[in-house]
């Protein structure tokens, strides 16, 4: 009885059949595998939200990439991120990574090329997600020290339809990268793009603002009284707000087919300072004939010309547009960064454009309110040369006439002596006085106004480069023939003497004579330029020589000099061109 009974179930508890049980629990299981697949996906939506807002925070473009590639790892779970941005060319123009150690990557050298895997979705912008990318056929393997990776997960990054970059994930802290990781990097894509997109703009609209505000300053500053060379000006900005290690000003020569580098900023500048360039066959000359800006690599660029540049320059992107004014090119501006800079972009290429209109236009009116008070100055000068003719030389006249009465009524010989040499004195006073005056009033000196202005150009360039006003002596006439050909000259010889001579005054006398026209840039330095400018030198004489007459160096006492003689039209060896 009592063993019956206890086989009897229990009327207080439930019971519930084996198999019902069995499927209740599994669906309980699978309830809470559910929720924390919710509650797993609900944090990584958090983090995706996390990421998104540390992106769009920096309107910086370098400091954003670097935040989306951290944000990038930190999201999908990835023990190395990158961001490879293609350049113009297709090619990777720049590589952001995180994760590796700073040893390393100094061990490793140069970052990536952009090929195997790298160029594979450069070539084919659609996301690469691998178990083990060294079973890929596409892969290449890894340079020497580089550290091991198994997964790889790679998304484009587009702005605006285009593709920016691409964002590359590799070894998943997982163990591998599930279509959720590609999921969340997409998203992520996305959301970058848009805030590059945002970043370039901010940028685009801050640098133009920049350029326009130096077209104003060198507007304001060109129409000042005291104001520096247009050229130094036009290219000290340029080089600033390009970011350019390199600068030059290209100017026509005069002679036909050819430009000259009027002024160079930067490395390597002083090999490049006065150079003759042809313009059939240089970069600035193809910009100068058409006046279309251009922009790309000198390293491409120099292989298309059909001679060789004539200096070797360690620079890649360049960037070339032309100096127009009143409807026609006066010149052309050149930037270029060093070799493994990053290219300069369309918008650089705009911005430099308009700034060197503006900035030509600018000049043309520095040049004619300059060109006004030249002319007020010259009718100042006749004023002044007209009273001197008039007057003073008059009673200097009357003066030295007196004093030859004195002189014949003094019995000190030395006194006569004294009077003879104050008498002489006053004829050479006279002489000057009088050589100054038909300098300005004769009507055939016409032609020579440009080439005066030029001198005094030249001479007020080399004022600002030596740090004190250089001293000048003119006598006779200046002949039409020979007076263009003494700028060239005066410019080679000072600068000769400002970089090489340490002087501490100079002085330029140009003499013209009956037969020939002399220069002599004279200083007090004590260097070498028979040693350290050989070269200058020899061109200088070749120059001279071409035109029938020397130039040379010379040595006294006290100073040093640079003589430049040609023979004038009026002698009997001229030479003409």
């Amino acid at each position: 009885m009592s063993g019956a009974q206890d086989d009897q179930p229990d009327p207080g508890r439930l019971t519930f059949p084996d198999l019902p049980r069995l499927e209740l629990d599994q669906l309980l299981a699978q309830l809470v595998e559910r929720a924390q697949e919710v509650m797993g996906t609900q944090g990584r939506l958090r983090g995706l939200l996390r990421a998104t807002t540390m992106i769009t925070s920096d309107l910086a473009l370098p400091a954003l990439l670097t935040r989306i590639v951290e944000a990038a790892r930190e999201l999908v779970g990835a023990h190395y991120a990158a961001l490879g941005v293609i350049g113009p060319d297709g090619q990777l123009a720049e590589f952001v990574h995180v994760g590796m150690a700073a040893e390393t990557v100094a061990k490793l050298g140069h970052l990536p090329e952009g090929k195997g895997l790298l160029g594979a979705l450069v070539e084919d912008p659609r996301p690469i997600r691998l178990a083990r990318l060294q079973n890929d056929p596409r892969s290449t393997g890894f340079p020497a020290g580089h550290p091991p990776m198994a997964s790889f997960l790679g998304v484009p990054i587009r702005v605006r339809d285009a593709v920016f970059g691409n964002l590359y994930l590799t070894d998943s802290v997982n163990g591998g990268f599930s279509a959720e990781d590609e999921e969340l990097a997409l998203a992520l894509a996305a959301a970058a793009g848009s805030a590059i997109d945002n970043a370039r703009l901010y940028q685009t609209a801050r640098v133009q603002q920049e350029w326009l505000r130096a077209s104003a300053a060198i507007t304001r500053e060109l129409l000042s009284s005291e104001s520096e060379n247009p050229l130094a000006l036009i290219a000290r900005h340029t080089r600033e707000l390009a970011d350019a290690e390199l600068v030059t000003v290209v100017r026509p020569t005069g002679a036909e087919g050819t430009l000259r580098v009027d002024l160079a900023v930067g490395a390597g500048a002083e090999k490049l300072e006065g150079l003759v360039l042809p313009v059939g066959s240089s970069v600035s000359g193809s910009v100068f004939v058409t006046g279309e800006p251009m922009m790309g690599s000198w390293i491409e660029q120099r292989e298309r010309l059909p001679v060789r540049p004539p200096i070797e320059m360690d620079v890649d992107a360049v960037l070339v547009v032309p100096l127009t004014g009143s409807g026609q090119v006066n010149g052309v501006l050149t930037a270029a960064r060093a070799t493994g800079r990053p290219p300069f972009t369309v918008d650089d290429l705009e911005m430099a454009a308009g700034f060197a209109n503006q900035a030509s236009v600018a000049i043309e009116l520095a040049e004619a309110r300059a060109e006004q008070q030249r002319n007020a100055l010259y009718d100042e000068r006749e004023r002044i040369a007209a009273d001197l003719h008039s007057q003073v030389v008059r009673r200097l006249y009357s003066a030295g006439l007196a004093l030859q009465t004195t002189a014949g009524l003094a019995r000190s010989a030395t006194v006569v002596n004294r009077v003879r040499e104050t008498i002489a004195d006053l004829d050479d006073v006279i002489d000057q006085i009088q050589a100054t005056v038909f300098s300005v009033d004769d009507p055939a000196d016409a032609g020579l106004s440009p080439v005066r202005d030029e001198i005094l150009r030249v001479l007020s360039e080399a004022t600002a480069v030596l740090g004190f006003a250089v001293s000048t002596q003119f006598s006779g006439k200046l002949d039409t023939l020979v007076a263009a050909d003494l700028v060239p000259f005066l410019e080679h010889g000072l600068r000769l003497v400002a970089r090489h001579a340490a002087a501490a005054w100079v002085q330029v006398e140009i003499r013209s004579e009956p037969d020939r026209l002399t220069a002599v840039v004279r200083h007090d330095g004590p260097g070498d330029l028979e040693g350290s400018a050989a070269a200058d030198l020899a061109e200088l004489a070749e120059a001279a020589r071409s035109r029938g007459g020397t130039c040379g160096v010379g040595h006294g006492d006290e100073a040093g000099s640079v003589r430049w003689t040609v023979p004038t039209s009026q002698g009997d060896a001229v030479v003409r061109r």
